[in-house]
Order: structure tokens, then C-alpha cells, then sequence
């Protein structure tokens, strides 16, 4: 009878209400949306599947050289980096919430096991029928897990995460390479996707959409372990309190700023000079000699400090005035960042593939990120008008709705 009554709370449970909600978190989740948008838009274009030739003859090459570059430099992998950490900060401070309401973590554990299910459902959904990059059910599989970790310290959290998200990587990759995919495996991979992704036949795009969802998998073998340790990261910073109390811990900030910087730039040079035909004996050394397990190191580390970095900088950001009034208008669009994700993919493929307009790559890099700045204007501004009206976006609602088990009242009751 106890556990049907536990059962029955969760499911008149409501979330928390939009003046409960950190805005400084919501705007995060904005800002880390954008750089979700251009790494995908890589894809979704097309550019990711031609060849160095094919690339060379746009008509945009010379500055597709320097937006890759830059992409590599600024936010590739990082992007989902910081999301990662926010989702695992967002889960801590829901479970300190729910206990000081509840006075029992079994509810809101339960509830997160429910949330997390529904969003694999949802994620397999978006990846078997639309798109193989879908991260959705990385992160509920993954947010299972961070249930074992809710009575673990901040402490004992970051440096598990550091050490699944940095070292456990490098320690596995000795094991791996006959497992992995040769450099023609790539290639012929690279070469099917393109071919199903231009075609105009549905059946011939999801074909080659499941055939290149089972290649990343093992392509990507290392994306798992940055996520998870991302998720007890973040689940450290959201168990300590630093992001609710932001200016109360503002020399927390700070120093994070100081030591991710520090770390992220180091990393970054090193691996430019191994990975684009750096000259000299350190070159050579990351690339060739003792230092390989290093700059593998490095490579681990890299995104995971610059994620942190972009979290520091913008909470610092966020506690100044001036900065805070541009900032807080990506709040909207982060409370809808399942909706406006799955966008993203809509209109991805909408554009580029084959069953859709066909663009396909034609535009460069060029092309991606004026695509990617004004889709995102339209979805900060379709999120705030949206919200302006209704409690969810219309993807977080069917979330939401079914993680509590009864639908949720969508439009806001205006206040006479």
C-alpha cells in the first residue's frame, strides 16, 4: 500500500512552476543550443560527407578553412559539454528541491527514472525515424545512472566525473584499435550516408540513416564516458549550490574561469600543432613519440575545460546588469530546448536532405553558419512569443505529461 501511494504522489506531482525556475540555467541551456546547432548543421548539410576535393572546389573554401578551424578551436564537443553539465546540475537541484518539498528523495527519484524512460522513448523515436546524431538517448540512459550517485559529496562527484570523462578514455584506447573502424571503413561509411542522404526516397534515407547510427556508435566508442563524467560534473556544481548562489560564490567562478582557461588554451595549441601538420620536436612528439598518451590526454580534457569555461564565464557575465539584460532573453529558448532541438532537426533535414529542399552542402561552411545564426534568431524569438502564452513547449509538454502520468495544463492563466 505505501509504494502505491508513493506511485500515486508522483503522479499528481506537478512541475516546478516558471517563478521556481533559475533563469541564469535556462539561459545556459540557450547559449549552449547555439553551438548544438552549428556542429549539427555540419551534418544535416552534408559537408561532413565530401571529400577534401569536393570541399576544396566550393566556391566558399577559403573561409570554410578558417570557420573549420575555429569550429574545431571553439565549439566542437564543447557544445555538448556544457549541456551535459547543465542537465546534471539540473538534476541535483531538482532532487535538493523535491526533498525540501516532499521530505523524501524516493519520490523525485522516481519521478527522474520516469522522466529519463520517457525520454529515451522520445529519443529513439527522433533517431530511428530522423536523424542518427541524436544525443536524447545517451542522456536518459545515462541520467539512469546518476540515480546510484545522489548521496555521493560535490568532491567525490567531480572527481569521478574527471576520471571517467578524462583518464578512463585514455586508459581504454590501448584495447581498442582492432575493434575500431579503419580509415576505408570511414571513408566507405562516409560515402553510403551520402548517397541515402541526397536521395529523395524515404525508405533509402532511413536505411542510411541506421547504417550510419550503427557506425558513430562505435566510431564515437569514447562519447558515452565524456557524458557520464559531464553528468557527475555537473551533478557536483548542482549539489554544492555555486549556480543557485551564483554572486554568493562568485570567487568560485572565478577560479573555475582561471584554471578552465588555463587548461582548455594549452590543450588547444598542442593538439592544433599535432592535428594540422605542426612543425618542430614537440609536434613530433605528440604525434609520434612518448607524448601520444599525452596529447590523448589532452584531447579528453580539452572539450570537458572549455565546457567549464563557457559555464564560468557566462555565470560571471550573468551577474553583471548590463550583460544580464541580453543574456536572460535566451532563458525562453532554453526552457524549450527539447523542442527547439528536435527543430533543429526538422529543419535540418528539411533543408539539405534529399527529402527535403536538397541544398545539400553547396553553401560550405559559409552557408552553415548563416543557416545556424538565423535559425537561431527564429527560435529565440518564436520561444519567447511561445512562452509568452503557454506553461511548456509543445515537446517539453508530451514530456512532461507523461513523466507525471496526467496531461499538464498548458496555457498560463492570465492574472486579473
Amino acid at each position: 500500500m505505501n509504494s502505491l501511494n508513493t506511485i500515486a504522489h508522483v503522479a499528481i506531482a506537478s512541475p516546478a512552476p516558471a517563478a521556481r525556475r533559475l533563469e541564469l540555467l535556462d539561459a545556459l541551456r540557450g547559449f549552449a543550443l547555439l553551438g548544438v546547432l552549428l556542429v549539427n548543421l555540419r551534418s544535416f548539410s552534408l559537408y561532413e560527407f565530401i571529400s577534401p576535393s569536393q570541399r576544396d572546389a566550393l566556391p566558399t573554401a577559403a573561409w570554410d578553412r578558417v570557420i573549420a578551424l575555429a569550429m574545431e578551436l571553439l565549439v566542437d564537443a564543447k557544445s555538448i559539454t556544457l549541456f551535459t553539465l547543465l542537465f546534471g546540475a539540473g538534476f541535483a537541484m531538482q532532487l535538493n528541491r523535491r526533498d525540501a518539498t516532499f521530505g523524501s528523495r524516493t519520490h523525485v527519484m522516481r519521478l527522474h527514472a520516469r522522466r529519463m524512460l520517457v525520454l529515451l522513448a522520445i529519443g529513439l523515436v527522433h533517431a530511428y525515424l530522423f536523424w542518427w546524431g541524436d544525443t536524447l538517448r545517451c542522456y536518459a540512459l545515462l541520467g539512469l545512472m546518476l540515480l546510484a550517485f545522489t548521496k555521493l559529496s560535490p568532491r567525490t562527484l567531480a572527481v569521478l566525473g574527471i576520471g571517467t570523462a578524462v583518464v578512463l578514455p585514455v586508459l581504454l584506447q590501448p584495447w581498442l584499435p582492432g575493434l575500431l573502424p579503419t580509415q576505408a571503413t570511414r571513408m566507405q561509411a562516409s560515402a553510403a550516408a551520402w548517397s541515402a542522404f541526397v536521395s529523395g526516397d524515404w525508405a533509402t534515407m532511413l536505411q542510411g540513416n541506421l547504417a550510419r547510427d550503427r557506425h558513430m556508435r562505435v566510431a564515437v566508442w569514447s562519447l558515452p564516458l565524456l557524458v557520464l563524467g559531464g553528468l557527475l560534473i555537473g551533478m557536483a556544481i548542482g549539489r554544492a549550490g555555486v549556480l543557485q548562489e551564483s554572486i554568493v560564490h562568485r570567487r568560485f567562478w572565478i577560479r573555475m574561469l582561471r584554471a578552465s582557461v588555463g587548461t582548455g588554451v594549452a590543450a588547444a595549441v598542442l593538439l592544433v600543432l599535432r592535428d594540422h601538420n605542426g612543425t618542430g620536436a614537440v609536434a613530433e612528439w605528440l604525434r609520434e613519440g612518448a607524448g601520444v598518451p599525452l596529447a590523448r590526454l589532452l584531447q579528453e580534457a580539452a572539450p570537458l575545460a572549455q565546457g567549464l569555461f563557457y559555464m564560468s564565464a557566462f555565470v560571471l557575465l550573468f551577474q553583471q546588469a548590463a550583460w544580464r539584460h541580453w543574456l536572460r532573453r535566451l532563458a525562453p529558448m532554453g526552457r524549450m530546448a527539447l523542442t527547439n532541438y528536435i527543430a533543429q532537426t526538422l529543419f535540418g533535414l528539411g533543408l539539405f536532405y534529399g527529402v527535403g529542399l536538397g541544398l545539400g552542402p553547396q553553401f560550405g561552411l559559409v552557408g552553415v553558419l548563416l543557416f545556424g545564426v538565423a535559425m537561431f534568431v527564429l527560435q529565440a524569438l518564436f520561444s519567447c512569443w511561445w512562452l509568452g502564452r503557454f506553461r511548456f513547449g509543445p515537446a517539453e509538454w508530451v514530456w512532461r505529461s507523461l513523466a507525471y502520468g496526467k496531461a499538464q495544463p498548458m496555457r498560463l492563466v492570465s492574472v486579473a
